[in-house]
């Protein structure tokens, strides 16, 4: 049988904003009574009616498990004191309370509404102070009517208060003339979701609203891709793929958007030669981005008058007081990194990238220059600190990160910039191939014209994750100085993993006879038995044989779904290296689960979270903001009191997550190969069965092989191994950097 009970919200305990599961303490007859259950919208002082159940709770005692409520508006002079009291209308508290209800008794309610400028005839309360508390009041009952109203078309509290947050009492109008204009304005609304609230509204499918909307959707979405514009005709294709609407009728929306300012139309030759032009389309941002980060280069790209022949004389002397070795390559990068504002050295694993950007910085340093070293990551930094014994940091730390305090992730910004740009005469950046458009103009606003840099990297691996070719479209472009090192050094030739992945690189066969020291291909051909020799290779066999830790072992693989994706390798891997432990606390998420101790991957770049390096007994020693795309923990500590997970990065970076960002985090026990730029292991184990044949590329192949140190394993076909080899097609990206360079350098 159902219970009813009448009482004022004395506080909230616990709130969801997601799903609205409140446990709250509610003064009922001058006793207090622990309530839960779901509420849209409410707040401290609140008089609530309350229709269920008492409940016995094993931990907490007897609670009131709420069905159905209603929210009251307080008559009486007590319930109205009560609720002015109660620390929910700002700037008035319990004794102001008093006064106000003294003055008008049970019409306070009334005077507030109709006549708020009275509220100044109570001692205290000036003119200013009367409208602010009638505007509060009247606030929070229209917030109560919003939520309400927002959740008949199934949005989130937590997202209603985002929405009522943005537009106020404009919220009726905004969602019924045009939803879409969430996507645009609110932080965590897409495009998809801004369209299933229109869907529910009953807005038209081929509304203009939604039309432009799905349009500037796609091309996010292509960003996503790596993508920095689109051809019309694909852009076009997509959206009418996405809407259900005819292309034909959807240009005209892309002129309204260049209009509006959010894309960019160019005319370029035509792949087909009957045809002259083509049009593609960009959205602004990235346009932008290319047009400057291609004019900055060109600003940097300065010759210093300096005599070749003094270079090489103090070059000789680094070489002899250092026992070192270059060949000609290597002294000629040398000699062009003093010569020019800007240089690439590019090459491939084992060709001397590392002993020639050792003696540039030795070379840079007898001249009393500061020299300041960095990489897109922090294991790529950490491993440019230990290769050069020159402290390296992140491009992110590098350029000051900041924004911590601020509600949204947009409004996240670097420190260093054009206005305060780093004071350094040399950058050198390594692992440049994984440097996106974004982070590269970001990097370049903060470098002064006169400072060299020296960009680093191998550009036969992938991409970058984010929009953008840069490293390949800066050499593509040939406007800059660019040394390929070619030569793989003997020491480089000891090691298969060198010679293999050069041999890949080039599209030769590789040997597979297991006489390597440090490459090895167990030939299998089923899904169950390559996961089995997988766990035991990371259990048992390689972990004494590489000097490791099970968890520093990495499986790579090229896809997210199958028999052989991240997905399911990761459940099975977690079950042998993390099993199910009473000691150890989980966290359901999205149908996986998390358990402490588990190996996890950040997926997205966050410049919000804050980090912490502890000292002894845990006391924080340095503090910063972000993790980024690609950072690999442990899980610390599951609290499921606090709703919170506890990951420990590398340099001992403690970041506290709450149960509602896990979305952010996956298991990392296998990850796909794309994520691995940048990143080196002591082992890397290769599962290769199949899968499509754009994704099964040399250059995919290439990029896990260099990810090991010591050991490469590879578990599957051997005819899948040898096609990807000889499979040079690349996932193409549509990207412009080198068009613009070549623009300003004629």
């Amino acid at each position: 049988m159902q219970d009813t009970v009448e009482g004022y919200v004395d506080h909230i305990i616990f709130r969801n904003e997601d799903n609205g599961y409140t446990v709250m303490n509610l003064m009922v007859n001058g006793s207090e009574l622990t309530c839960v259950g779901i509420f849209e919208y409410i707040g401290d002082g609140e008089l609530l009616e309350l229709h269920g159940t008492y409940v016995d709770h094993s931990t907490y005692g007897q609670q009131f498990k709420v069905e159905t409520y209603e929210t009251k508006i307080p008559e009486d002079s007590i319930a109205i004191e009560r609720y002015l009291g109660s620390g929910a209308i700002k700037g008035v508290g319990a004794a102001l309370a008093a006064r106000i209800v003294r003055r008008f008794g049970d019409d306070t309610l009334r005077i507030v509404d109709e006549e708020p400028e009275r509220l100044s005839e109570v001692k205290g309360i000036s003119e200013k102070k009367a409208r602010e508390i009638a505007e509060q009041i009247a606030e929070k009952s229209e917030m109560r009517s919003a939520m309400i109203f927002l959740q008949q078309y199934g949005i989130s509290i937590a997202l209603g208060v985002k929405i009522y947050g943005k537009y106020g009492s404009r919220i009726y109008t905004v969602l019924k003339e045009n939803p879409y204009q969430l996507a645009d304005d609110i932080q965590g609304i897409g495009f998809r979701i801004a369209d299933e609230i229109a869907g529910r509204i009953g807005i038209h499918t081929d509304s203009d609203y939604r039309i432009k909307s799905g349009l500037f959707y796609v091309l996010t979405l292509a960003a996503a891709e790596g993508h920095v514009y689109l051809p019309q005709e694909v852009l076009l294709s997509r959206t009418a793929e996405l809407l259900g609407v005819e292309p034909a009728y959807m240009e005209k929306h892309i002129m309204d958007l260049a209009m509006d300012r959010k894309v960019v139309i160019k005319e370029v030759p035509a792949d087909n030669p009957d045809e002259e032009l083509k049009k593609i389309i960009y959205a602004s941002q990235y346009y932008y981005l290319e047009l400057d980060t291609a004019r900055k280069l060109t600003e940097l790209n300065i010759q210093n008058e300096e005599s070749e022949e003094n270079i090489r004389k103090r070059l000789e002397f680094i070489e002899k007081k250092n026992k070192l070795e270059l060949e000609e390559l290597q002294r000629q990068a040398v000699v062009e990194a003093v010569k020019n504002g800007l240089l690439v050295i590019t090459g491939g694993p084992g060709t001397g990238k590392t002993t020639t950007i050792n003696a540039i910085i030795q070379f840079f340093e007898l001249e009393g220059m500061d020299i300041f070293l960095a990489a897109p990551t922090g294991r790529a930094a950490k491993r440019m600190t230990e290769t050069t014994g020159y402290e390296a940091s992140t491009i992110h730390r590098l350029l000051e990160l900041s924004g911590m305090m601020e509600e949204s992730a947009k409004a996240a910004h670097f420190e260093r910039n054009e206005e305060n740009p780093l004071e350094a005469d040399v950058i050198i950046i390594d692992e440049m191939s994984m440097v996106d458009i974004s982070l590269m103009h970001a990097l370049l606003s903060a470098i002064q014209v006169g400072t060299r840099l020296i960009l680093v990297g191998d550009v036969n691996q992938l991409p970058s994750v984010g929009p953008g070719s840069v490293l390949k479209d800066i050499i593509d472009s040939q406007r800059f100085c660019v040394v390929k090192l070619n030569k793989i050094f003997r020491q480089a030739t000891e090691s298969d993993i060198v010679v293999n992945a050069h041999k890949i690189n080039a599209g030769e066969e590789v040997c597979t006879d297991n006489k390597s020291k440090d490459f090895f291909f167990l030939k299998r051909y089923d899904a169950d038995v390559i996961i089995a020799s997988i766990v035991y290779l990371v259990q048992k066999k390689l972990p004494p044989y590489v000097d490791a830790k099970p968890l520093e072992i990495q499986v790579l693989t090229p896809m997210r779904k199958g028999l052989l994706g991240v997905e399911r390798l990761n459940e099975v891997l977690q079950k042998y290296l993390n099993p199910p432990d009473k000691k150890k606390r989980e966290r359901e998420h999205n149908g996986g689960l998390f358990r402490e101790g588990d190996k996890v991957m950040q997926i997205r770049n966050n410049y919000q979270l804050e980090w912490e390096i502890r000292g002894k007994y845990g006391i924080p020693v340095e503090k910063g903001i972000g993790v980024f795309n690609g950072d690999m923990g442990i899980v610390e500590e599951i609290n499921t009191f606090a709703e919170t997970m506890t990951i420990v990065y590398e340099e001992c970076r403690y970041v506290e997550y709450s149960f509602k960002q896990l979305e952010e985090l996956e298991l990392a026990y296998a990850v796909t190969i794309h994520k691995s730029q940048g990143s080196e292991y002591p082992a890397v184990i290769l599962p290769l069965l199949g899968g499509p044949r754009m994704l099964m590329s040399r250059n995919l192949l290439y990029t896990a092989v260099t990810r090991a140190r010591k050991c490469v394993t590879v578990v599957g076909s051997e005819a899948t191994f040898n096609e990807m080899i000889h499979n040079k097609q690349e996932k193409g990206r549509y990207t412009s950097l080198r068009e613009r360079i070549e623009e300003l350098n004629g």
